[in-house]
């Protein structure tokens, strides 16, 4: 898909509840890309008026995700922002929900038509890493692109820079350390949602650079800009 606009076609968003998921899908909305999105996830959003008739939500059991097969038909393309974090569901939680329910959301989409898959990953996603994080990080992206979409394109944010709307003492303060940092290098270290979602989109925009793209955090940024934000 390379269209511009014009409402044709239809995406679902995997976490669409997080910040990043909540950028992407005001940047698509905005810019009116397909006729149908879908927001899949474990509880409905409560969305404002303004979202129209285009979304639709469907609510499944990420543990029994076989049997939402359904949600997942009929999609050209697919975004996923799904993602959790080892301090709020514990080492286990975190592989089973950004490797496990990501990789067969992966395969329930391609058994149901969908033909681009658009995955947000990290920064430093090595299957092989001692560290956890990153280690799940490459293993997802290897199991999504196993998966055989017609395309496959993975964003490596680094650290993401958002104005949450629940935020702790020293989440405030390193969001302000690295607003700083980022001004002085803005394409190292850091990286807006806002420019993670606009790169999301003009990943399908955009024609790609084989089945597989990898983007790293400085491409993210080139991309996000090569999609002008909505009211400029």
């Amino acid at each position: 898909m390379a269209a511009t606009g014009g409402g044709s076609g239809a995406c679902f968003v995997l976490g669409a509840s997080g910040e990043t998921g909540r950028a992407l899908l005001r940047e698509l909305l905005a810019r009116q890309l397909f006729a149908r999105v879908t927001l899949i996830g474990r509880r409905r959003l409560s969305l404002g008026e303004e979202t129209g008739a285009a979304v639709e939500q469907a609510v499944v059991d990420f543990e029994r995700l076989g049997e939402h097969a359904a949600a997942f038909q009929g999609h050209d393309v697919g975004f996923c922002c799904l993602g959790t974090t080892r301090a709020k569901a514990g080492a286990a939680g975190f592989v089973r929900v950004d490797r496990d329910y990501v990789a067969q959301a992966a395969e329930l989409a391609r058994a149901g038509g969908c033909k681009h898959f658009v995955l947000q990953s990290s920064q430093g996603a090595n299957q092989h890493s001692r560290f956890l994080y990153l280690r799940v990080k490459g293993e997802v992206e290897n199991l999504v692109q196993a998966v055989g979409f017609d395309r496959c394109t993975i964003l490596r944010p680094a650290v993401l820079l958002c104005k949450r709307q629940e935020s702790r003492p020293t989440e405030w303060m390193a969001q302000q350390f690295l607003g700083i940092v980022a001004r002085v290098f803005p394409t190292a270290y850091s990286v807006p949602v806002e420019t993670v979602a606009r790169a999301m989109v003009a990943s399908v925009l955009q024609p790609g650079e084989g089945k597989v793209e990898v983007l790293e955090n400085g491409a993210i940024h080139k991309l996000g800009k090569a999609v002008p934000q909505q009211g400029t």
